[in-house]
């Protein structure tokens, strides 16, 4: 069970925000079954060098290794469902208490919980892109022609490599969406970080703009992070069960 105590804590916290915002990782995703990338023994980069199947110049020279590394991850992704995790925050913001939700994680369930304001900072895999002629398109069926004949999908314009809009290794973040979610962190004055170890800048120096800006920080995550000597509350535990629990005590 979460710690009551600390849940009360964080639950005050929110209940006196003028502006929360959330910051979400590969940890609010792993209870509907999608691994993150440095579980020891499950982690993605535990199967794979990141930098040679999920880096640009990796992809550009050999989409087959990127498209074989992600096709169990596609298949996962297609078949997931939002947990108690992405509903709890949803629930908050439809009563108000949160006003943006910035994730690092690419697999939409928080728009799939019904989530309205989701700044996606690493991009995600509901599209593709021409890395030729930049010819744009639905990228579910690409995945799934892909995951019947294991053929690196292609243009049908121009014949080049359609590339996921997900931000890789050696790639721009989404200029937009970083500009909002550094306006989000400046704004808010509560900050909740959940299933994230803030180990992957920039999005991990977001809790840092918002802290210098006077928020207050609320960590929710398995596992320590670099910035837990700076939070306000501290709750070590499954997102998925913390969350609800969190939103059940900002209604009393």
């Amino acid at each position: 069970m979460p710690d009551q105590k600390k849940l009360a804590q964080a639950a005050q916290v929110f209940k006196q925000a003028r502006y929360p915002v959330a910051l979400t990782g590969a940890g609010v995703s792993t209870p509907s079954g999608i691994p993150d990338f440095r579980s020891p023994g499950k982690g993605l980069w535990k199967k794979a060098d990141p930098f040679s199947v999920a880096s640009i110049w990796g992809f550009i020279e050999q989409p087959q290794s990127f498209y074989d590394w992600l096709k169990p991850l596609a298949g996962l992704m297609k078949t997931a469902r939002p947990n108690p995790a992405h509903h709890a925050l949803a629930q908050l913001e439809a009563l108000g208490k949160l006003n943006a939700i910035i994730t690092q994680n690419i697999d939409g369930l928080h728009q799939s919980a019904g989530s309205q304001r989701v700044l996606e900072v690493h991009g995600h895999l509901r599209q593709a892109t021409c890395i030729r002629c930049y010819h744009m398109v639905d990228a579910q069926p690409l995945f799934d022609k892909f995951i019947r004949d294991g053929a690196v999908p292609h243009c049908e314009i121009c014949g080049g490599v359609m590339k996921p809009n997900a931000v890789l290794f050696g790639e721009m973040m989404p200029v937009g969406i970083m500009y909002e979610a550094d306006q989000e962190s400046k704004k808010c004055d509560v900050m909740l970080i959940a299933g994230s170890s803030l180990e992957v800048a920039p999005a991990a120096d977001l809790p840092l703009v918002a802290k210098k800006n006077g928020a207050q920080l609320i960590i929710v995550n398995k596992s320590s992070t670099p910035l837990d000597g700076v939070a306000a509350v501290i709750i070590r535990d499954d997102v998925a069960v913390a969350l609800p629990k969190l939103v059940e005590l900002v209604q009393k």
